[in-house]
């Protein structure tokens, strides 16, 4: 039985299994495998698989494939940042300098800035302002901004499912996100599809939370997020009404552990 090294990172409490992959031996469909290896009880545990690939065009210097713990696949705002920690780490990418990498949904930069990892995600047109209090904003992944007087007082995986299976999102699906407006920042918690429960921290729903504030004017170019795993760094250019561009995601993240799993052999 073949075994596959791995290492354990997290951004923010958002916890990722990575793998490099630029050899190309993992077996990126066998689905029953990538949802074992999420598993909490029965494989490694974490809130997405990472596969760092080889480069798919001459302008980046490699490819992130993302699998959520379903092995439904999107881009991870946290996760890229994690990928980029990882193939430093690994000597991958020289020094502190600016790279590019592709993703599932194009072409991102990622760099080594003050200690953190800084993402640049891709432009967002106009917030769709569903009503006083929700906002519907795509940064990679669909997010609903759902705006509270306390995300720590609400029910929140009861809440979460009236939209994540209302009737708007129940086909696609989206990742639902409660927050408040609190000295200066904002406060959130974050209910992600794929996973199916809250995570600590989601950087697409931090981004896609960052834009909402400012959007609504809380905030111009620089927004400062809270999260149950930790701060985050948004800033943007722009407003809701003509969208947003130069939108980048900063904040820290670690290795965990690292290790080797066996690939189980399947019957052809």
């Amino acid at each position: 039985m073949a075994s596959i090294r791995f290492s354990k990172w997290q951004g923010t409490g958002n916890d990722f299994i990575v793998v490099d992959d630029r050899d190309a031996a993992f077996p990126v469909h066998d689905l029953a495998f990538i949802r074992t290896l999420c598993d909490r009880h029965f494989g490694i545990g974490s809130d997405g698989l990472i596969l760092v690939q080889h480069s798919r065009s001459v302008d980046t210097a490699y490819h992130m494939e993302f699998f959520n713990p379903d092995a439904s696949q999107s881009f991870c705002g946290n996760g890229s940042r994690c990928a980029f920690g990882f193939l430093r780490a690994m000597g991958g990418v020289e020094g502190d300098g600016r790279v590019h990498f592709s993703a599932i949904d194009g072409r991102h930069s990622a760099e080594w800035r003050q200690g953190m990892v800084t993402i640049g995600m891709r432009d967002v047109g106009s917030v769709e302002r569903i009503d006083d209090t929700t906002d519907f904003i795509h940064t990679g992944s669909p997010h609903l901004l759902c705006w509270v007087d306390d995300p720590e007082r609400i029910d929140l995986i009861a809440e979460a499912h009236k939209h994540r299976y209302g009737d708007r999102f129940k086909q696609e699906g989206v990742n639902v996100n409660f927050l408040v407006w609190q000295k200066g920042g904002l406060r959130m918690r974050t209910y992600e599809r794929g996973v199916e429960a809250e995570t600590l921290s989601c950087g697409t729903g931090v981004t896609a939370a960052a834009l909402s504030a400012m959007g609504r004017g809380l905030v111009t170019d620089r927004c400062e997020v809270q999260t149950r795993g930790g701060g985050l760094v948004v800033e943007a250019a722009g407003n809701g009404a003509v969208g947003f561009t130069g939108i980048t995601l900063s904040g820290p993240v670690q290795e965990v552990f690292s290790g080797e799993v066996k690939v189980p052999t399947r019957p052809t």
